[in-house]
């Protein structure tokens, strides 16, 4: 079966490919729970964060904002010393502003798949010359003003390539290329 290259052989990557990447994301929890990962994932490749997704869920008590936003020193201490996740300090300390931003953006928006989905109007974006390996690109217009506006809001690890990212992942852009069985003809 011919895929996009970048997720080789290895079956987790290529399950994450063929039944997640590019699937339209519309639920509010897998939504905060993919752009907390995204952030972790900066400076790393995704393999190493999909390898401790579980361990994420676990630590993060299943990605619940409400929750995170409230962590304390205690719960900083707990999860700088977890083995099973990226145990970056900065990261971490950002967990709580990106949970309190998101719901802000609920309470502003009614949930956060509008606002977030709004950067795309709604829909997703396709390369209308349609997509190789070359064409593929690491950020957009639209993931600049994702992430100019999502800073505003107080989040953290939310640069234009990890919106770009977030937006491939969630859906909001395909970017399968062409001769890939996920590839979407124009």
């Amino acid at each position: 079966m011919n895929r996009c290259w970048w997720c080789g052989d290895d079956p987790l990557y290529t399950a994450y490919h063929d039944h997640e990447w590019g699937v339209p994301l519309h639920d509010d929890r897998a939504l905060f729970e993919l752009l907390m990962l995204e952030g972790f994932q900066a400076g790393l490749s995704w393999i190493t964060i999909l390898r401790k997704r579980e361990n994420f869920r676990r630590a993060f008590h299943g990605f619940d904002p409400e929750r995170i936003a409230r962590y304390e020193q205690s719960d900083f201490d707990r999860l700088l010393a977890d083995e099973g996740i990226v145990r970056n300090r900065l990261k971490v300390h950002a967990a709580p502003d990106n949970a309190r931003g998101f719901l802000q953006a609920q309470r502003e928006f009614g949930t956060f798949d509008a606002y977030i989905w709004s950067f795309t109007g709604g829909r997703t974006l396709r390369d209308p010359a349609g997509m190789t390996r070359e064409r593929v690109r690491a950020k957009s217009p639209e993931s600049d003003a994702m992430s100019k506006d999502l800073l505003k809001r107080g989040f953290r690890f939310v640069g234009s390539t990890i919106c770009y990212a977030f937006m491939q992942a969630a859906g909001m852009v395909d970017d399968h290329v062409e001769g890939c069985f996920r590839y979407v003809e124009r």
